[in-house]
């Protein structure tokens, strides 16, 4: 199984361990600072301890972690030149498999330009891209980055995270990857289960986006071994428990 968001760097060793005898046999991160930051260098700290340092706690486990790397628009008071530069190295390196997270949540200018931003560096270099929608007014972000994404970006090259029974109708007509997230305070199984029940296995990830925030880091493992105890057909399971990201992220 593949949880595919999460920010193990918020996370203790014991959850890769309770991870890997569930199940999960590969976790993708992303990048994500929790407090206010305004210093470029702070951050590009951040993002290359998740890089060099989490990569090998969680190989410990017995985990391949896979690195998704990026401007959160939580942490855009920043320059971005700098981070930038960093992921054209990344890409080329092959040390991250996406940029993100990335996406709007309070809609400020800079939250614009530097979503922007990243995406023409994804196109350019033809990397995925992990886009964050957020727990408050989801459906009206949601419609800015809609109206942003054609122009910017290759539809195949989009995961729209956490995805909900509210917003999942505006999308799944679209080319679109979904990713839904199965975390307390945003979705319990039952209804990522519903989603999956209405609009098939095709189109859809499923993570646990474990955080600093309340999480179940055991999200993927009960909502698959839930799919199978229902009798959902073994090949529509596969799908969405790893099939999927594999063919994602070229993993």
């Amino acid at each position: 199984m593949i949880d595919t968001h999460t920010h193990v760097d918020a996370r203790s060793s014991e959850d890769f361990e309770m991870m890997y005898l569930s199940g999960i046999d590969t976790i993708v991160t992303c990048g994500f600072y929790p407090y206010k930051i305004t210093n470029e260098t702070v951050l590009l700290n951040h993002l290359e301890r998740i890089l060099h340092y989490d990569t090998k706690r969680v190989g410990e486990y017995g985990i391949d972690l896979k690195v998704a790397l990026g401007i959160h628009p939580a942490n855009t008071e920043i320059k971005p030149d700098l981070i930038y530069e960093y992921l054209y190295k990344w890409i080329k390196n092959n040390d991250i498999i996406a940029i993100g997270e990335i996406g709007l949540e309070n809609l400020t200018e800079a939250e614009y330009n530097i979503f922007k931003g990243q995406l023409d560096i994804a196109e350019e270099t033809k990397t995925p891209v992990i886009v964050h929608t957020p727990r408050k007014n989801k459906e009206k972000v949601l419609k800015e980055i809609l109206s942003i994404l054609p122009d910017h970006i290759s539809p195949e090259l989009v995961v729209i995270d956490h995805v909900n029974q509210n917003i999942v109708g505006e999308l799944i007509d679209t080319d679109y990857t979904l990713g839904l997230t199965v975390q307390p305070q945003k979705m319990d199984k039952e209804e990522a289960i519903a989603i999956l029940k209405e609009y098939g296995f095709d189109r859809f990830l499923l993570n646990s986006d474990m955080s600093n925030k309340p999480s179940d880091p055991l999200s993927v493992s009960k909502t698959v071994r839930e799919l199978q105890r229902l009798n959902f057909e073994k090949k529509e399971i596969e799908k969405v428990a790893s099939k999927n990201a594999k063919k994602f992220y070229k993993i």
